[in-house]
């Protein structure tokens, strides 16, 4: 009975985040209570397990509102427009070198785990480019999907910190073990915009080799004039490394660093509390929303925990697959990743699927982290051309380029770029057999 309940519940879940008439939010914490409810368990204990629940998401949810807060002023800082601006003028008119130019803005411009900024920012200021040069847009759009999955490994990245959340532990923890992971994805990806470059080549690409590229000398004067306007560019970049460096090296707690950050980012290069308010106000509905979510996540967490469904689903699952294969199951999991993100949405696949694979690992002795840890890749690759993801849409807009096209391009790259991480994840021992 109670592993029925459980699996109805993820039903409901799943069903109900795809089909996007609710908010997240009402679903994650709606369902697992009406669930508990009919499990016979009282509003007072049921209020006990959210509370427990809610406990394990707190620092990840304070993470979220002041790092998104903090990307977001630093963006208005006009770094990234800058820095975005100075590789498409280096990278002139060598198709390869605007391959490459293309992975490092869109690595930049995802800092901040925003998957419609990163588009904002990378798609139009290259696409009048990958025109001029007639390199087919589809790379364009591929390459910036693939540096979007990666970066999301960041703490502050969407999906690093839902398994954060399912694992109960701190996303800049997980996100440390992920770090040579997203290193070799970095990597990958630098290898994967020559690799394109040289395929676009192939295909005509560099037709307008030789003649002026209009964007650049636009770009040039945007970015002088933003360096006029902003005295403080320089200082924001190396507060910007300070901030990962510290983070890097776990030196203090996530949401502490970005909290004094952002004070000092604020009181530097907007000393008035007026205008810091219109800046916080600006962002704070974003970083509110991700964290909201984050706490109604903790609250289905609580309520899996407390009333004991996910451990009656397990064991139902058990009498199913092979005990042969059991010892495997995170790596079957890590290899079905982007199929499955492909057709289940972030929060669907988080919450709804992996705590129950999580659970069944951990009956083959599979310890929970390296379940969490190969399906996290999967998914991230796969951020950019699922069409559950809105930016997807924003993306092929831009370029108009049909969506079929976009994901018959891209998809088995990105495929082979996640499995190649999963496997370097084998070879590093992050991952165990």
């Amino acid at each position: 009975m109670v592993a029925l309940i459980g699996f109805l519940m993820i039903i409901a879940i799943v069903a109900l985040l795809l089909k996007g008439k609710m908010s997240p939010i009402v679903v994650l914490a709606v369902v697992p209570v009406i669930a508990a409810l009919i499990l016979g368990y009282s509003p007072l204990d049921i209020a006990d397990f959210i509370k427990e629940g809610i406990k394990t998401t707190t620092s990840n949810g304070i993470l979220f509102i002041f790092s998104v807060i903090y990307f977001g002023v630093l963006s208005d800082t006009g770094l990234f427009d800058v820095i975005v601006n100075w590789l498409v003028k280096k990278a002139g008119n060598n198709v390869i070198a605007i391959t490459v130019a293309t992975a490092l803005v869109a690595t930049i411009a995802h800092l901040d785990g925003t998957t419609a900024t990163t588009v904002l920012i990378t798609i139009p200021s290259l696409y009048p480019i990958y025109k001029k040069m007639n390199i087919d847009p589809k790379i364009l759009l591929c390459i910036t999907g693939a540096c979007m999955g990666v970066m999301n490994l960041l703490p502050w990245g969407g999906p690093t910190a839902r398994a954060a959340t399912v694992l109960q532990m701190d996303a800049n923890e997980l996100w440390h073990i992920l770090i040579p992971i997203q290193v070799a994805g970095f990597v990958i990806n630098i290898a994967l915009g020559v690799l394109l470059g040289m395929y676009a080549m192939k295909h005509g690409a560099g037709a307008g080799k030789g003649e002026a590229v209009e964007v650049d000398e636009k770009a040039a004067a945007e970015a002088d004039a933003l360096r006029k306007s902003n005295p403080f560019l320089i200082f924001n970049l190396i507060l910007t490394v300070g901030v990962i460096a510290i983070l890097s090296a776990g030196l203090a707690t996530s949401y502490v660093v970005f909290l004094v950050a952002l004070c000092i980012l604020l009181a530097v290069n907007y000393p008035d509390q007026k205008l810091q308010d219109k800046l916080i106000k600006k962002h704070a509905p974003a970083a509110l929303i991700i964290s909201a979510t984050l706490f109604a996540a903790g609250a289905m967490v609580g309520i899996f925990d407390g009333t004991g469904m996910l451990t009656e689903m397990a064991n139902a699952i058990m009498g199913i697959i092979p005990s042969a294969l059991g010892r495997f199951i995170h790596i079957i999991f890590g290899i079905l990743a982007l199929p499955l993100g492909l057709c289940v949405g972030t929060d669907a696949y988080f919450y709804g699927i992996m705590p129950l694979v999580m659970q069944v690992g951990e009956t083959y002795g599979v310890a929970s982290l390296s379940t969490a840890l190969t399906m996290v890749i999967g998914k991230n690759i796969a951020l950019m051309v699922s069409p559950l993801v809105p930016a997807t849409f924003l993306a092929i807009g831009l370029t108009n380029t049909e969506l079929k096209d976009h994901m018959k391009f891209s998809i088995p790259l990105y495929y082979v770029i996640s499995l190649l991480m999963l496997l370097l994840g084998i070879i590093f021992g992050i991952i165990p057999l």
